[in-house]
Protein backbone atom coordinates (compact mmCIF):
# COMPACT_ATOMS: atom_id res chain seq x y z
CA UNK A 1 0.00 0.00 0.00
CA UNK A 2 1.03 3.67 -0.72
CA UNK A 3 -0.11 6.43 1.69
CA UNK A 4 0.10 9.92 0.41
CA UNK A 5 -1.77 13.04 1.64
CA UNK A 6 -4.75 14.50 -0.23
CA UNK A 7 -6.89 17.39 -0.21
CA UNK A 8 -10.15 17.96 -2.19
CA UNK A 9 -11.16 21.79 -2.92
CA UNK A 10 -14.54 23.56 -3.40
CA UNK A 11 -17.39 22.30 -4.41
CA UNK A 12 -15.51 18.54 -4.54
CA UNK A 13 -16.07 18.17 -0.98
CA UNK A 14 -19.71 17.29 -1.15
CA UNK A 15 -18.45 13.99 -2.63
CA UNK A 16 -16.49 13.49 1.17
CA UNK A 17 -17.44 12.81 4.21
CA UNK A 18 -17.39 15.33 6.89
CA UNK A 19 -14.45 14.03 8.28
CA UNK A 20 -12.48 15.02 4.89
CA UNK A 21 -13.74 18.04 3.90
CA UNK A 22 -11.78 21.49 3.74
CA UNK A 23 -8.96 19.70 5.22
CA UNK A 24 -6.08 17.42 4.42
CA UNK A 25 -5.91 13.81 4.77
CA UNK A 26 -4.39 10.27 4.37
CA UNK A 27 -5.42 7.52 1.39
CA UNK A 28 -3.79 4.37 1.33
CA UNK A 29 -3.96 3.16 -2.11
CA UNK A 30 -2.77 -0.20 -3.51
CA UNK A 31 0.52 -0.14 -5.28
CA UNK A 32 1.02 1.38 -7.63
CA UNK A 33 -1.60 3.53 -7.43
CA UNK A 34 -2.55 6.69 -9.99
CA UNK A 35 -4.19 10.13 -9.48
CA UNK A 36 -6.94 8.33 -11.03
CA UNK A 37 -6.89 5.55 -8.68
CA UNK A 38 -7.08 8.28 -5.48
CA UNK A 39 -10.00 10.32 -7.40
CA UNK A 40 -11.94 7.42 -7.29
CA UNK A 41 -10.83 6.34 -3.71
CA UNK A 42 -12.57 9.85 -2.88
CA UNK A 43 -15.64 9.12 -4.36
CA UNK A 44 -15.64 11.77 -6.70
CA UNK A 45 -16.03 11.68 -10.13
CA UNK A 46 -13.10 12.29 -13.06
CA UNK A 47 -15.39 14.83 -15.16
CA UNK A 48 -15.58 17.00 -12.03
CA UNK A 49 -11.58 17.32 -11.78
CA UNK A 50 -10.43 20.18 -13.53
CA UNK A 51 -6.94 20.48 -12.28
CA UNK A 52 -4.79 17.88 -10.33
CA UNK A 53 -1.56 18.81 -9.01
CA UNK A 54 1.33 16.80 -7.29
CA UNK A 55 3.49 18.12 -4.89
CA UNK A 56 2.25 21.57 -6.74
CA UNK A 57 2.40 20.14 -10.55
CA UNK A 58 -0.24 19.68 -12.29
CA UNK A 59 -0.03 16.48 -13.63
CA UNK A 60 -2.63 13.69 -15.95
CA UNK A 61 -4.92 10.96 -14.17
CA UNK A 62 -2.32 8.49 -14.86
CA UNK A 63 0.50 10.11 -12.96
CA UNK A 64 1.90 7.58 -10.26
CA UNK A 65 2.17 8.35 -6.98
CA UNK A 66 4.52 7.72 -4.33
CA UNK A 67 5.04 7.83 -1.02
CA UNK A 68 3.78 10.81 1.24
CA UNK A 69 3.09 12.74 -2.25
CA UNK A 70 0.59 15.88 -1.55
CA UNK A 71 -2.16 15.56 -3.84
CA UNK A 72 -4.71 18.81 -4.14
CA UNK A 73 -8.05 17.96 -6.45
CA UNK A 74 -9.88 21.33 -8.28
CA UNK A 75 -13.32 21.49 -9.60
CA UNK A 76 -13.74 23.94 -12.62
CA UNK A 77 -11.98 27.31 -12.58
CA UNK A 78 -14.47 29.80 -12.43
CA UNK A 79 -13.63 30.40 -9.23
CA UNK A 80 -10.04 30.89 -8.66
CA UNK A 81 -8.86 34.42 -7.96
CA UNK A 82 -4.85 34.21 -9.06
CA UNK A 83 -4.10 38.16 -8.59
CA UNK A 84 -1.62 37.47 -5.75
CA UNK A 85 0.07 34.77 -8.38
CA UNK A 86 0.16 36.86 -11.21
CA UNK A 87 3.44 37.40 -13.10
CA UNK A 88 2.50 38.25 -16.87
CA UNK A 89 -0.07 41.07 -16.39
CA UNK A 90 -0.95 43.18 -13.43
CA UNK A 91 -4.59 42.62 -13.53
CA UNK A 92 -5.98 39.00 -13.62
CA UNK A 93 -8.12 37.92 -17.00
CA UNK A 94 -11.10 36.49 -15.10
CA UNK A 95 -14.50 38.98 -14.82
CA UNK A 96 -16.94 37.13 -12.57
CA UNK A 97 -20.09 37.71 -14.33
CA UNK A 98 -23.28 36.37 -13.24
CA UNK A 99 -27.06 35.20 -14.52
CA UNK A 100 -29.25 34.11 -11.85
CA UNK A 101 -32.69 32.42 -11.54
CA UNK A 102 -35.92 33.69 -11.00
CA UNK A 103 -36.04 32.95 -7.09
CA UNK A 104 -32.62 34.64 -6.69
CA UNK A 105 -33.39 37.98 -6.93
CA UNK A 106 -32.46 39.29 -3.54
CA UNK A 107 -29.21 37.74 -3.91
CA UNK A 108 -28.75 39.77 -7.52
CA UNK A 109 -29.10 43.27 -5.69
CA UNK A 110 -26.49 41.85 -3.14
CA UNK A 111 -24.17 41.04 -6.05
CA UNK A 112 -24.59 44.22 -7.54
CA UNK A 113 -24.51 46.34 -4.24
CA UNK A 114 -20.85 44.56 -4.23
CA UNK A 115 -20.01 45.99 -7.32
CA UNK A 116 -20.47 42.10 -9.50
CA UNK A 117 -22.20 41.80 -12.60
CA UNK A 118 -25.55 40.14 -12.29
CA UNK A 119 -28.12 39.45 -14.46
CA UNK A 120 -31.75 39.28 -13.30
CA UNK A 121 -34.82 38.99 -15.20
CA UNK A 122 -38.02 38.43 -13.15
CA UNK A 123 -39.92 36.09 -15.58
CA UNK A 124 -36.62 34.05 -17.17
CA UNK A 125 -37.32 30.90 -18.52
CA UNK A 126 -34.29 27.95 -18.09
CA UNK A 127 -33.74 28.40 -21.82
CA UNK A 128 -33.44 32.07 -21.44
CA UNK A 129 -30.74 31.88 -18.58
CA UNK A 130 -29.07 29.25 -20.41
CA UNK A 131 -28.60 31.16 -23.72
CA UNK A 132 -27.46 34.06 -21.73
CA UNK A 133 -25.05 32.09 -19.82
CA UNK A 134 -23.94 30.30 -23.00
CA UNK A 135 -23.70 33.74 -24.82
CA UNK A 136 -22.26 36.14 -22.74
CA UNK A 137 -20.05 33.72 -20.66
CA UNK A 138 -21.60 33.88 -16.88
CA UNK A 139 -22.08 31.34 -14.29
CA UNK A 140 -25.87 30.85 -13.68
CA UNK A 141 -26.50 30.70 -10.35
CA UNK A 142 -29.60 28.63 -10.08
CA UNK A 143 -31.13 26.87 -6.25
CA UNK A 144 -32.85 24.29 -9.32
CA UNK A 145 -30.33 21.49 -9.49
CA UNK A 146 -31.89 19.82 -12.68
CA UNK A 147 -31.30 22.87 -14.26
CA UNK A 148 -27.17 23.14 -13.12
CA UNK A 149 -26.56 20.26 -14.48
CA UNK A 150 -27.80 21.08 -17.86
CA UNK A 151 -25.70 19.25 -20.57
CA UNK A 152 -25.97 22.37 -22.11
CA UNK A 153 -24.15 24.66 -19.27
CA UNK A 154 -20.20 24.97 -18.78
CA UNK A 155 -21.04 27.55 -16.13
CA UNK A 156 -23.02 27.26 -12.99
CA UNK A 157 -23.51 26.73 -9.85
CA UNK A 158 -26.08 25.12 -7.20
CA UNK A 159 -26.54 27.83 -4.58
CA UNK A 160 -27.19 25.87 -1.44
CA UNK A 161 -29.18 27.99 1.38
CA UNK A 162 -32.14 29.41 1.06
CA UNK A 163 -31.48 32.93 2.76
CA UNK A 164 -30.45 35.78 0.71
CA UNK A 165 -27.01 36.79 2.99
CA UNK A 166 -26.32 33.32 3.69
CA UNK A 167 -26.42 32.85 0.11
CA UNK A 168 -23.84 36.60 -0.64
CA UNK A 169 -21.19 34.51 1.79
CA UNK A 170 -21.45 31.18 -0.45
CA UNK A 171 -20.96 32.69 -3.40
CA UNK A 172 -17.93 35.24 -2.47
CA UNK A 173 -16.46 31.80 -1.14
CA UNK A 174 -17.25 29.49 -3.91
CA UNK A 175 -15.95 32.00 -6.52
CA UNK A 176 -13.24 33.90 -4.47
CA UNK A 177 -14.76 37.39 -4.13
CA UNK A 178 -13.77 38.94 -1.06
CA UNK A 179 -11.03 40.83 -2.55
CA UNK A 180 -12.62 41.92 -5.38
CA UNK A 181 -16.09 43.52 -3.15
CA UNK A 182 -16.58 47.59 -4.34
CA UNK A 183 -19.64 49.40 -3.27
CA UNK A 184 -20.70 52.57 -5.04
CA UNK A 185 -20.31 51.42 -8.70
CA UNK A 186 -23.46 49.28 -10.03
CA UNK A 187 -27.03 50.07 -10.69
CA UNK A 188 -28.96 47.87 -7.45
CA UNK A 189 -32.09 48.41 -10.30
CA UNK A 190 -30.76 47.33 -13.47
CA UNK A 191 -26.63 46.15 -12.90
CA UNK A 192 -25.50 49.02 -15.25
CA UNK A 193 -22.18 50.39 -14.28
CA UNK A 194 -22.68 53.84 -12.35
CA UNK A 195 -21.14 57.28 -14.55
CA UNK A 196 -19.93 60.34 -12.21
CA UNK A 197 -22.52 62.92 -12.21
CA UNK A 198 -22.04 66.70 -12.21
CA UNK A 199 -23.67 68.01 -9.14
CA UNK A 200 -26.02 70.87 -11.32
CA UNK A 201 -26.97 68.08 -13.58
CA UNK A 202 -28.80 65.91 -11.02
CA UNK A 203 -29.43 68.79 -8.02
CA UNK A 204 -33.10 68.98 -8.81
CA UNK A 205 -33.91 65.10 -8.05
CA UNK A 206 -32.22 65.04 -4.89
CA UNK A 207 -33.90 65.76 -1.50
CA UNK A 208 -32.89 68.95 -0.10
CA UNK A 209 -31.31 68.20 2.97
CA UNK A 210 -28.92 65.70 0.73
CA UNK A 211 -28.24 69.02 -1.59
CA UNK A 212 -27.20 70.57 1.36
CA UNK A 213 -24.43 67.89 2.52
CA UNK A 214 -23.60 65.72 -0.50
CA UNK A 215 -21.64 66.76 -2.91
CA UNK A 216 -20.66 63.57 -4.95
CA UNK A 217 -23.21 62.27 -7.13
CA UNK A 218 -23.55 59.32 -9.26
CA UNK A 219 -26.20 58.29 -12.38
CA UNK A 220 -27.08 55.10 -14.17
CA UNK A 221 -26.83 55.98 -17.51
CA UNK A 222 -29.31 53.10 -18.12
CA UNK A 223 -32.38 53.92 -16.23
CA UNK A 224 -31.26 57.30 -15.19
CA UNK A 225 -31.27 56.67 -11.33
CA UNK A 226 -29.09 59.01 -8.94
CA UNK A 227 -26.82 57.78 -6.75
CA UNK A 228 -24.82 59.12 -3.61
CA UNK A 229 -22.85 58.45 -0.73
CA UNK A 230 -25.75 57.63 2.12
CA UNK A 231 -26.71 55.59 5.31
CA UNK A 232 -27.16 52.78 2.54
CA UNK A 233 -23.55 52.82 1.32
CA UNK A 234 -21.90 52.93 4.50
CA UNK A 235 -24.39 49.81 5.80
CA UNK A 236 -23.49 48.18 2.23
CA UNK A 237 -19.85 48.74 3.56
CA UNK A 238 -20.53 47.52 7.27
CA UNK A 239 -21.55 44.12 5.13
CA UNK A 240 -18.60 43.93 3.20
CA UNK A 241 -16.51 44.15 6.27
CA UNK A 242 -18.64 41.09 7.88
CA UNK A 243 -18.24 39.18 4.39
CA UNK A 244 -14.58 39.76 4.16
CA UNK A 245 -14.06 38.77 8.19
CA UNK A 246 -16.70 35.67 7.18
CA UNK A 247 -14.48 34.67 4.46
CA UNK A 248 -11.25 34.72 6.65
CA UNK A 249 -12.95 33.17 9.50
CA UNK A 250 -14.17 30.19 7.08
CA UNK A 251 -10.45 29.79 5.69
CA UNK A 252 -8.88 29.97 9.15
CA UNK A 253 -11.37 26.55 9.88
CA UNK A 254 -10.70 25.03 6.90
CA UNK A 255 -7.40 25.14 6.63
CA UNK A 256 -7.05 27.29 4.13
CA UNK A 257 -4.10 27.92 1.53
CA UNK A 258 -2.70 30.56 -0.90
CA UNK A 259 -3.82 27.69 -3.96
CA UNK A 260 -7.49 26.86 -2.37
CA UNK A 261 -10.56 27.92 -4.79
Amino acid sequence: MTQIVARVYAELNDHLPASRRHRAFTLSLPDPPTVGDAVASCGIPAGDVELALVNGESVAFDCVLREGDRLALYPVFDSFDVRAALKLRRDPLRVPRFVLDVHLGKLASFLRMLGFDALYEREAEDERLIDLSRAEERVLLSRDRNLVRSPLLRRAYHVRSQHPQEQVLEVILRFDLAGSMRTFVRCLRCNALLRHADREEVLSRVPPRVRASVTEYRLCPACDRVYWRGTHVERMERFILLLKRNSQIFDAFSGGDPTHT
